[in-house]
């Protein structure tokens, strides 16, 4: 029992190190923007998301993305779908 409360606890304390350490460096990159107000924390929040989120593009649905010359909402909804695609397509294997 003791083995498995040390576990959890280690467990929270590396996880909790890691958020800091997304909210520092996502922090670090409004600071260097020059962000304020309501836009900063607008993107602390999207950069502690997608730092939380793990969901990275595969290289292929970014070159994708490029080629089409997209960005913005566009972007980001093209690569969504890319990659869920590429996660079916891999299911299917």
């Amino acid at each position: 029992m003791k083995t498995l409360m040390t576990a959890i606890v280690v467990a929270m304390w590396l996880s909790a190190g890691q958020a800091y350490a997304a909210s520092a460096a996502c922090e670090k990159s409004a600071d260097d923007m020059k962000l304020s107000g309501a836009a900063r924390t607008s993107h602390i929040k999207k950069c502690e998301k997608d730092a939380a989120g793990g969901a990275t593009a595969s290289p292929a649905c970014e070159k994708s993305a490029a080629d089409k010359k997209l960005s913005g909402a566009a972007k980001t909804s093209h690569i969504k779908k890319c990659a869920a695609d590429e996660k079916a397509a891999a299911a299917k294997k």
